[in-house]
């Protein structure tokens, strides 16, 4: 599915497109952007249900989904009988949880889990070299999960862990049904103590496109957790795939640590791409 656009096409319909997202998120994608650019001023009425179905070619139970979702993150509001009326634009993004237990916490209470693998198998050489694990040979647990929106289903998280062989006995597909990854490692005596954490971003593979359902070769957020226990012993490599399309990712430095947070911290070290006959590749310096 190519992306979603915010205009309507020469026919005057909508240009929201079956399969890949589900037609009620493209919608309100669609008339996000146009209220964010002004399209539609605050106070002023949108059209009816039943005409933004016909514009977009979409039933009315999906233009009603897509209004909902609108209402309820603060961009619109519905009045009974009278119509949806565009509200004053949002302010600052809501403060990130104030811990990042909370936030765990708070996907655990939002979302289910699905688990899609939990095995053993070599790991690449860059998860290996970061679990600390010396022999090229050393096999590793891998865990591949999913986790979806209770609301509606929809994917909103790719989940693909590394932990070191030994966990095998104690994570496993019925333990990371129950319970979230940190609480079976913390019921196995796993003190967790450093976290370190990278954000970058990639084009999605046909696998992760799939489990998100969304286009092969789309824009994901990538986040990219190293766990260490209390005696700096790795447990888990950890990496999230998310649409940036549903997500977002926050952070909240307290003044007191400004001079010593790493947090945040932009690096510019990859190497420099070169130009190749038009296009470009890694260079190799």
């Amino acid at each position: 599915m190519s992306a979603v656009p915010t205009d309507l096409d020469p026919a005057g319909r909508g240009a929201l497109e079956p399969g890949g997202m589900a037609l009620h998120r493209q919608l309100f994608l669609v008339l996000r952007d146009q209220i964010v650019r002004g399209a539609f001023s605050p106070g002023s009425a949108l059209p009816t249900e039943a005409a933004l179905g016909v514009q977009y070619g979409v039933s009315r139970i999906t233009v009603r989904r897509a209004l909902q979702d609108l209402s309820d993150e603060g961009y619109l509001e519905r009045r009974h009988g009278v119509g949806t009326f565009v509200l004053e634009q949002h302010g600052a993004p809501e403060s990130a949880p104030l811990t990042v237990m909370d936030g765990l916490r708070k996907v655990q209470l939002e979302t289910t889990v699905e688990v899609l693998a939990v095995e053993v198998r070599r790991p690449p050489n860059a998860v290996r070299a970061s679990l600390g694990l010396t022999e090229i040979n050393t096999d590793a647990l891998f865990v591949l999960r999913v986790r979806r929106d209770k609301a509606d289903g929809e994917p909103l998280m790719v989940s693909e862990a590394w932990l070191p062989e030994r966990f095998a006995s104690s994570v496993t597909e019925r333990a990371l049904r129950r319970k979230p990854l940190y609480q079976v490692l913390s019921d196995a005596g796993v003190s967790m103590g450093r976290v370190a954490q990278e954000i970058t971003a990639e084009l999605a593979d046909p696998l992760r496109a799939h489990l998100l359902e969304m286009a092969i070769g789309a824009a994901l957020l990538r986040i990219n957790r190293f766990v260490f226990d209390q005696d700096q012993a790795p447990v888990q490599v950890h990496s999230l795939y998310l649409s940036p399309q549903r997500s977002r990712i926050l952070m909240d430095i307290p003044a007191e640590h400004l001079d010593t947070a790493t947090t945040g911290l932009v690096a510019h070290d990859l190497p420099r791409p070169e130009k190749v006959d038009g296009g470009s590749r890694r260079s190799s310096r």
